[in-house]
């Protein structure tokens, strides 16, 4: 999709798409003044030919203002518009049904005989409880195809949008709003003829760029038998899960897609997600903060070890939508320290009392370490050191403490706080400090650390061996873990990730 304000930006966005994908819409009313757009009708005019022969279609949109775009002249106007665009080399024409309705047939007929016609609904407030009868307004109009864009303010609106797209032949359906990205590719699962994705400027929100739509998701591979995996969590945008999780697919060449679901924090977001699980065909999905513990509630059963934590950061759906937890975070801690300390008789210290903080004590205490639990609310650090056999520890008695090894399972240093740390250097009285986090890679408290000549662990040893166990339990084979690696590497090295995001542990 390009959404340009210029000429000279419309040919470079278009170039860009270009690169990866043959269909493109094109944002006329993103255009702004009229010379503006008949400057980029000549410059496709002049393309017209070579756009031809290379398979290249654009779509030709010129929404007006009461539609929900930014044209701002009258109807007359538009259509004429979109006139100078069929000629100009543009296949289809996105049409507004509200325009639509405003022509009589043979005036949509005569514009129809210069390219292919797509009537539109949108709806940016809220999810039609009738679709059908948006539908039956869209067919009216005789159009060569249909599309439904509107607003799902939850899961269970979005599954309804992708069900329909299942009884409606050539079209389109576009879930809106930020809890819709993840259906906005499922979208093409359920039998939408495309997804939208901005090449730049979003258009809409719950917009994913088109990079990452084709190298991350591979769009254009997702078919109705694709498997679906996610992650829940609340922030969950920024998480380098999918990936890795999608690297691990595409080395092993499954039809399987892993996309970021954000589920609201309390039980009203987990219990609208869970109630779409089946319909959004989910097989499994990892879960980050703040559902860890709260999930428990939900499964049909857990794996013993994952009971006995209390945490589950993985759940696979079986036949009848029945749910079973893990905990892979128990793997990943053991993974990232076990071969720097010798963990058995060790004295270990864990900052956080949370669903993470659970998994990392069960982990080191069954591996025979002496758990020590500082916590921000001592109740809980208290039960958890009870749980594991360890000890309550008080902030003010860190300073005259020493430890084999001090574990942060807080989110404390994660973006956008990243000159947060949990301790102060003269609380590092240890031999190494490990950090969950795994964006920034580098977070402050290991900067301390590293000043102070101590050994660090970043968050990313921990985040791959815990993916990778994930994928296992999904799949039942063994994870390409080279290949999840590059692809979280690749992900890191990029400047914007430099900062992390706040779901930056074990997601």
């Amino acid at each position: 999709m390009v959404a340009a304000s210029t000429r000279t930006e419309a040919a470079r966005e278009v170039a860009a798409s270009l690169r990866a994908t043959r269909t493109i819409e094109l944002r006329l009313d993103w255009l702004g003044e009229r010379k503006e757009i008949r400057a980029t009708l000549r410059w496709l005019a002049a393309k017209k030919a070579a756009f031809r022969k290379s398979g290249v279609t654009i779509i030709a949109t010129c929404r007006r203002r009461k539609a929900g775009g930014k044209f701002a002249g009258t109807i007359r106007e538009q259509i004429a518009i979109l006139r100078e665009a069929a000629d100009a080399g543009c296949r289809w024409l996105d049409l507004e049904i509200e325009s639509a309705e405003r022509f009589s047939r043979a005036e949509l007929a005569a514009l129809g005989a210069k390219a292919r016609l797509l009537i539109s609904y949108h709806n940016f407030r809220k999810m039609p409880q009738r679709l059908e009868r948006a539908k039956g307004r869209l067919e009216r109009a005789r159009g060569d195809a249909i599309k439904i864009a509107a607003h799902a303010a939850t899961y269970s609106d979005a599954r309804r949008l992708l069900n329909f797209a299942r009884t409606s032949r050539r079209s389109v359906m576009v879930p809106m709003g930020n809890v819709a990205a993840a259906a906005r590719i499922l979208a093409l699962r359920g039998g939408s003829a495309a997804a939208y994705a901005p090449v730049n400027a979003a258009t809409a929100p719950g917009q994913i760029g088109l990079s990452a739509m084709k190298e991350i998701y591979r769009a254009g591979k997702i078919d109705r038998h694709t498997s679906v995996y996610g992650v829940i969590g609340d922030p969950v945008a920024h998480s380098l899960s999918p990936q890795m999780q999608n690297a691990g697919f595409a080395a092993r060449r499954m039809n399987a897609v892993y996309v970021p679901f954000l589920v609201r924090r309390g039980s009203r977001g987990l219990r609208d997600f869970l109630g779409a699980v089946e319909g959004l065909g989910v097989k499994g999905f990892s879960v980050t903060i703040p559902h860890k513990e709260a999930i428990l509630e939900y499964l049909d059963d857990c794996d013993p070890l994952a009971a006995e934590i209390g945490a589950v950061n993985t759940v696979v759906v079986r036949g009848g939508g029945k749910l079973y937890g893990y905990n892979t975070d128990y793997v990943g801690v053991l993974r990232a320290l076990e071969r720097r300390v010798q963990l058995a008789g060790s004295c270990v210290l864990i900052l956080g009392a949370g669903g993470a903080a659970r998994a990392t004590a069960f982990a080191l205490a069954h591996a025979g370490a002496n758990v020590r639990i500082c916590a921000r609310r001592p109740e809980r650090a208290r039960a958890l050191a009870r749980a594991v056999g360890g000890e309550a520890i008080e902030r003010s008695r860190l300073r005259a403490e020493y430890f084999d090894a001090i574990v942060n399972a807080t989110p404390v240093g994660m973006h956008p706080n990243t000159k947060a740390s949990p301790l102060e250097a003269n609380e590092l009285n240890c031999r190494l400090v490990f950090d969950s986090i795994y964006r920034p890679r580098r977070t402050k408290l290991l900067q301390t650390a590293e000043r102070r000549g101590i050994e660090t662990v970043s968050g990313v040893e921990m985040f791959i061996a815990q993916g990778a166990a994930q994928w296992e339990i999904w799949t039942g084979e063994r994870a390409p873990e080279s290949a999840m690696r590059q692809a979280l590497e690749k992900a890191l090295r990029r400047p914007e990730n430099d900062s992390g995001s706040e779901d930056d542990r074990r997601s």
